[in-house]
């Protein structure tokens, strides 16, 4: 006790234990000592200013000068019991001339009783506006008081406070109050606003300080920094049209090519906005209708590409602020182009700053190494089970969707969620209630992510990277399905990269590996991905990938390309992949946008017309996009001739059209080839990958088919083909 406070009423003092638990940031309910307080002899202010040397309490017009007690805690005591009206403080630090403050003790929680109830309940499906650090206004007599308020998840703590630039990151100074068993801590400190940067000092049962960055963070320090940053935004969208026609529209019906892009390496030193001219132009003159970013979320190490997220709610600061984000999602859609992006529930850093062990014990990640670990990626695994840890994914899904107008999410390594036994060997894992080895919580979940995106928001995708035959992934989840809109086919992909990496001469007898993606084509909804998984780590570029010198691998991946987009699914290329790079994908680099120039530049101009082209077709030709996901949209007209490498089919449109694909996947030309076909008629030649316009040999065919009498094959009518090698023409049946 100063000398100072033996001249305060002992009633007014802050009892020893108290003192004891807010001098060590351990104690639950500072708000119970720090403000206004009727006492039994009137009532009593009591701040604490860190290192302040006169504090003066103003109240109905007049100053009160306050006592300091120790602790930097001040006093003043007032003779009246009744509540006192707005007061504001001024505090004089050492040098400085003095500040006029609002007390952050005096407001109300920013939670409500609700918001607690489905925040335990794990219902609170606008997390974001709760949690975290949130802007707010309030209005008093003594004019508006503007600041943040913080609240942050943290049941296993004994104390919580805020600290940041603001107070020297000092834990004593903005300690938080709980509010009750759900685990949510709160503080509204007043003139705290954009920019500040901010942490959560948690104190754990064993007496341990961890400052922790914001799960909620809205924005985060450009790495390696790794403090959160109070944001807000104004932003004015521009893109009521767009968002009005996905609603109204089943996007998986039409014409869909993704267009994957690292936002870092498209074209290094580029942020959102400048990207969202320079790549929204290049993407719109590539025709591609939709761009799947890389995980946008803030990631601490750049060499995870983003998929070890730090900040789920976060857009990454190496590209800009939130609102740069917003500006090229919004330049997208006025320019007709749907953005998804990389979601990674999945997993996340072990990084002591961020989610890891977020109050001294695991939170975020359950608690069972058997379940919270992923040893392959050394990450921790999410708690599917747990209710807040759901709703804060699923709140996260709604974020972005809401907040970012995203059209999709694609969910990265969603068998990593399904399987117990996921990259673990014998005795790693535990069986389910049930003895199996799917993880039910995991699967409940993605059901619950699934179902809220497409209640609430019709027309945007969801979209699994699931690499096993888990039967259902794109059913309905009323049907006991997992509920996604779309998957990728990584089977078809990695046979057909398979068989392509083949010298023609060996290619009949690996026959089967294009024909027998057909049998399974039609059990989920598919998108055929060449993404960057498929050049990176030693595989090398899809240009490295195909046989022979410069002008067999330009007409190998010409004849790939026509090949993907007239195979039932929708379609999805990495940047690069649609000049031929020659170079595998390097994070750190610059596309390698040379190889447009010099000797071989020729053959890659050409590669990008074609890609060019095969999107218009792919829009413009109902026969190749509208019968995506059923049988009606396929029949073979040449399956079997292994031997000739050749295969030939026809696509078909829910408006009728039509449209014959020859593929000649060998080294030598196939003449009159004869070929049986279901439809009397005639065939427009619309592409052909041996056309000089893509650089390849100009061999001149036939612009069109005449469908004969004489059957073949089985079928009733005819056509003979010409092929030249290595090449795919398409023919359009005309009505």
């Amino acid at each position: 006790m100063t000398d100072a406070s033996a001249n305060i009423h002992p009633f007014n003092l802050i009892p020893e234990a108290d003192l004891l638990r807010l001098r060590h940031c351990s104690h639950h309910a500072p708000h119970d000592f720090y403000g206004w307080h009727a006492t039994e002899t009137g009532s009593v202010v009591r701040t604490r200013q860190l290192g302040a040397e006169r504090v003066e309490l103003l109240l109905n017009g007049r100053g009160i000068e306050m006592v300091a007690v120790g602790d930097d805690i001040w006093i003043a005591e007032l003779d009246t019991k009744s509540e006192a009206g707005d007061y504001r403080l001024r505090i004089t630090w050492p040098a400085a001339e003095p500040v006029l403050i609002a007390d952050a003790y005096r407001f109300m929680p920013s939670l409500g009783d609700m918001d607690i109830h489905l925040i335990s309940e794990g219902r609170h499906e606008r997390l974001w506006e709760v949690l975290g650090a949130n802007i707010q206004t309030y209005e008093t007599s003594l004019g508006s008081v503007r600041g943040t308020a913080f609240a942050v998840w943290s049941p296993n703590s004994i104390g919580v406070s805020v600290v940041g630039d603001f107070n020297g990151w000092n834990a004593s100074q903005h300690a938080m109050r709980s509010l009750g068993s759900a685990g949510v801590w709160e503080l509204f400190i007043p003139d705290v606003v954009e920019g500040a940067k901010y942490k959560f000092a948690i104190q754990t049962k064993e007496g341990h300080r961890r400052d922790k960055a914001d799960p909620m963070a809205k924005l985060s320090e450009i790495p390696p920094g790794t403090a959160s940053i109070v944001a807000t935004s104004d932003y004015q969208w521009q893109d009521d049209q767009w968002l009005n026609k996905r609603a109204e529209i089943d996007a998986t019906n039409g014409p869909m090519s993704i267009y994957e892009v690292h936002l870092g390496s498209w074209r290094q030193g580029r942020d959102y906005r400048d990207l969202a001219t320079e790549l929204v132009d290049y993407v719109v003159e590539q025709g591609f209708t939709h761009v799947e970013l890389m995980p946008v979320a803030e990631h601490p190490f750049g060499g995870s590409w983003g998929y070890q997220i730090s900040g789920y709610y976060a857009p990454s600061s190496r590209w800009g602020d939130p609102d740069g984000l917003r500006t090229l999602i919004d330049a997208c859609h006025q320019a007709g182009i749907g953005v998804i992006i990389d979601w990674v529930p999945g997993h996340f850093p072990k990084d002591d700053w961020a989610l890891a062990r977020f109050d001294g014990v695991a939170l975020y990640e359950h608690a069972d190494w058997r379940k919270g670990e992923q040893k392959e990626w050394g990450t921790y695994v999410f708690d599917f089970g747990r209710n807040e840890v759901r709703n804060f994914l699923v709140a996260n899904a709604l974020y972005w969707i809401e907040e970012f107008h995203v059209d999709g999410l694609r969910v990265d390594a969603v068998a990593s969620m399904l399987y117990l036994d996921y990259s673990r060997e014998h005795g790693e894992w535990e069986p389910n209630q049930y003895g199996g080895r799917e993880y039910l919580e995991a699967v409940t979940f993605l059901q619950e992510m699934n179902a809220t995106v497409h209640n609430q928001h019709p027309g945007v995708l969801t979209i699994a990277e699931e690499s096993t035959s888990w039967p259902g992934v794109t059913a309905p989840t009323h049907n006991n399905g997992l509920g996604f809109s779309l998957k990728w086919n990584m089977g078809w992909m990695n046979d057909t990269l398979e068989y392509f990496s083949l010298d023609p001469i060996h290619r009949s007898f690996h026959h089967n590996e294009l024909t027998f993606s057909l049998i399974y084509a039609f059990s989920e909804r598919f998108i055929l991905p060449f993404s960057h998984d498929e050049v990176v780590h030693g595989k090398g570029s899809l240009w490295d990938r195909m046989p022979g010198d410069g002008w067999n691998k330009a007409a190998g991946l010409r004849t790939l390309y026509a090949y993907m987009y007239s195979h039932p699914g929708k379609k999805l290329l990495f940047q690069g992949q649609e000049f031929g790079q020659q170079e595998e994908w390097e994070e750190g680099e610059s596309l390698g946008w040379g190889d447009m120039e010099g000797w071989q530049g020729e053959f890659h101009v050409g590669i990008r017309t074609l890609v060019q082209d095969l999107n218009k077709l792919n829009t413009e030709v109902s026969a190749l996009h509208s019968q995506d996901f059923g049988p009606e949209g396929f029949s073979w007209v040449k399956s079997d001739d292994a031997a000739a490498n050749l295969l030939a089919y026809i696509r078909w449109g829910t408006d009728g059209s039509a449209v014959l694909a020859v593929l000649n996947l060998g080294g030598a030309p196939r003449e009159n080839y004869q070929m049986g076909i279901p439809v009397a008629g005639n065939w427009e030649l619309i592409l052909n990958t041996d056309d000089k316009a893509y650089e390849g040999a100009g061999n001149e065919l036939a612009t069109e088919l005449h469908g004969a009498e004489d059957g073949w094959d089985g079928q009733p009518y005819s056509v003979k083909v010409n092929s030249p090698a290595m090449s795919v023409q398409w023919y359009q049946l005309k009505r």
